[in-house]
């Protein structure tokens, strides 16, 4: 169960509308390397692991996702409101407006739409810790690429301090992936997995 504070994690408060940039921003809502797979990927990755530890880390940072997620909606919301028709054509805002108004829809910045294959739920610790540790640094490229084409405070801001969130995550998940490790090297599991690697079952004699 969560408690819900309402308070962004990091203030937005963006003067200047600008429904171009909105549209760039907007990937890291429903784009492929965006919060909202994140936040699924890694609450859903938790149930796998059969280490607590691990699986509180994927618990906190997948609920910080979802804060992460209300954040790029914020800043997304504060970028198209009260704009006008002429600067929403202008912007070439105008197809995403004719689905959604000035509502926010999860898409990448090329306009396609979210879907769970955004996310990566394997059902192997090792596996999946990998997945998300590429995933944050995917995560972190995608807000560098995002700061190079924003030159406004406002969104300057809430956007580097959610790629130093990356980091951060992506260094949270190094150190559960060497627990992860740690604990299977210790039960041999990477010299010999008896429930795979034996000669008779994978035929190599044949």
């Amino acid at each position: 169960m969560w408690s819900y504070e309402r308070r962004l994690q990091f203030p937005v408060n963006i003067k200047n509308p600008n429904a171009k940039l909105a549209q760039v921003i907007m990937s890291q809502y429903g784009g492929p390397d965006g919060e909202m797979g994140a936040s699924m990927r890694y609450l859903s990755q938790r149930y796998a692991t059969p280490y607590r530890e691990v699986a509180g880390v994927l618990t906190d940072i997948g609920t910080e996702e979802l804060a992460h997620l209300e954040m790029v909606a914020t800043i997304v919301h504060q970028l198209t409101r009260n704009l006008s028709m002429e600067e929403i054509e202008k912007c070439g805002f105008g197809p995403y407006y004719t689905d959604h108004t000035v509502g926010i829809w999860p898409q990448a910045a090329g306009g396609i739409p979210f879907n769970a294959c955004e996310f990566q739920s394997k059902g192997d610790v090792i596996t999946d810790l990998f997945e998300d540790m590429a995933a944050e640094q995917k995560a972190r490229t995608t807000y560098d690429n995002i700061l190079r084409l924003v030159d406004d405070p406002d969104v300057c801001e809430p956007i580097k301090f959610l790629r130093q969130r990356e980091v951060v995550h992506f260094q949270r998940f190094g150190e559960a992936l060497r627990i992860t490790q740690d604990r299977l090297n210790d039960k041999n599991f990477y010299a010999f997995n008896p429930g795979f690697d034996t000669v008779a079952d994978c035929g190599c004699n044949n």
